[in-house]
């Protein structure tokens, strides 16, 4: 096969109308992976439901062999179809016996919107680059569970030991402290009727948490996606100035053709 070939292939797999019709198949996947959860359906159309999973999952087999085929050993440098293969391979993998709960790893196959939704990976590349700075968010919120944590036990685990009768209980009850989860009535108001003065500890762990901490995660994330999306919009105008560039550069090289052409018609 020549290289001409691999490159039709892999152009036209690309192609927009090729991958909105496997985005189709994907949601159309989900939804009857979604029917089969209903024994009542599964009686009534049970032979339809798995016959098209069979034919969805020969179109996602095609699909990856085709990519395979047009980029060769490339194909496994880009991330995103290395998850793609996965996804697919797990489901060739026969679901019976101890391999049974591969049937419910069915699902995934939702994620390959993932890859093919450009919106969708640029939040997870920006999830993924903003790991690092996630990463002292995470210890500075470590910091302030641990300090509160106890300070809440030796405060109050006289008077409430299912909930600061420990360090471990007292980290779980700062977790649905911090969450919002019946923090007031559940946890604050009782420990308030016996310490009056336990709001401070309450409202300044909730400040700290929910409203501080919890805003640097949003606000890491959310500069992290104005980043890629101005990274993106800087190489996607490269390459159309580059496209532009060749483009002129053909064209004078037309001209110069033209010229000498005309300059050997009047010798």
């Amino acid at each position: 096969m020549s290289p001409t070939i691999r490159q039709r292939i892999a152009q036209w797999i690309e192609s927009p109308m090729v991958q909105n019709f496997i985005i189709g198949v994907i949601l159309f996947n989900a939804i009857t992976l979604g029917l089969e959860t209903s024994t009542t359906i599964m009686r009534a159309a049970g032979g339809v439901l798995r016959a098209i999973e069979q034919i969805v999952l020969v179109i996602f087999v095609i699909e990856i062999l085709l990519k395979l085929f047009a980029h060769g050993p490339r194909f496994f440098r880009s991330g995103w179809n290395v998850f793609d293969f996965i996804i697919v391979g797990i489901a060739l993998v026969p679901s019976t016996g101890p391999l049974a709960i591969l049937r419910a790893l069915r699902i995934l196959r939702v994620l390959r919107l993932l890859t093919k939704i450009k919106r969708l990976r640029m939040i997870i590349e920006s999830l993924l680059a903003a790991l690092p700075s996630i990463g002292w968010i995470v210890f500075l919120l470590g910091m302030v569970f641990y300090i509160f944590a106890v300070m809440g036990t030796q405060l109050f685990a006289s008077a409430f030991p299912d909930d600061f009768g420990t360090l471990g209980r007292t980290l779980y009850t700062l977790f649905q402290v911090m969450t919002l989860e019946s923090w007031s009535e559940g946890v604050s108001r009782p420990v308030m009727a016996v310490y009056p003065y336990a709001w401070i500890y309450f409202i300044s762990f909730v400040l700290v948490t929910a409203f501080v901490v919890l805003n640097l995660f949003i606000g890491i994330i959310v500069s992290t996606m104005q980043e890629r999306h101005f990274e993106d919009e800087s190489l996607r105008q490269a390459e159309q100035d580059e496209r532009a560039h060749n483009e002129r550069e053909e064209m004078l090289r037309l001209i110069r053709d033209l010229n000498d052409k005309v300059d050997r018609l009047q010798r």
